[in-house]
């Protein structure tokens, strides 16, 4: 399960897939896509960051690529976010989605891919170890 044997190409085709994770206060669905889009549903397990939920919503879309065995996430969409404001009968303003979008490209959520294989996957990000289990 070492990735040292992993280019950046095996790394991504070991991704692809749903996969299922828990970091501090937060249970995680991500599905990384053939078309190196993803898909990221997060429920807050914290009463106390609940409110967070409810103001940015719990699920995100966007790019993810590896480069030099780091996992890139970049968020291009917030769709259940409560700023992303409809008018009726006008228009919509996908506020939220602009400034993830923004945020995202000039910080991208980062993570050192240090071990996978077709199961598990073990990441660290500048906080903590994150282990993932795949969905089958």
């Amino acid at each position: 399960m070492n990735n040292s044997k992993h280019s950046d190409i095996e790394i991504e085709l070991l991704l692809f897939g749903k996969w299922r994770y828990d970091r501090s206060g937060e249970k995680i669905t991500i599905e990384f896509k053939d078309d190196m889009t993803y898909e990221q549903t997060t429920i807050q397990t914290l009463i106390f960051s609940k409110p967070k939920e409810l103001i940015i919503g719990n699920k995100f879309i966007g790019v993810w690529y590896v480069s030099n065995k780091q996992l890139y996430l970049n968020i291009k969409n917030v769709p259940k976010s409560i700023f992303n404001l409809e008018i009726p009968l006008a228009f919509k303003v996908p506020l939220a989605d602009m400034v993830a979008s923004l945020g995202s490209v000039f910080m991208p959520e980062k993570y050192e891919v240090m071990r996978i294989n077709s199961s598990k996957f073990l990441i660290m990000d500048k906080e903590q170890t994150i282990i993932g289990t795949k969905i089958k």
